[in-house]
């Protein structure tokens, strides 16, 4: 997940240095999602992986 997020970044910082202000917000929204998406899975498996532990 972190590649789409670099990749999605990436994407965004192009888009906003050539002028196309739609494609660039567009594209640092979807980065954003799946950052957050990210987190929650991260949390999501740090508990499971602690809850497992005798």
């Amino acid at each position: 997940m972190l590649r789409w997020i670099i990749t999605f970044l990436v994407i965004a910082l192009i888009a906003a240095v050539l002028g196309f202000g739609g494609i660039a917000g567009a594209a640092a929204g979807i980065a954003k999602i799946i950052f957050f998406v990210a987190i929650v899975l991260f949390g999501i498996s740090l508990v499971k992986r602690i809850a497992s532990k005798p």
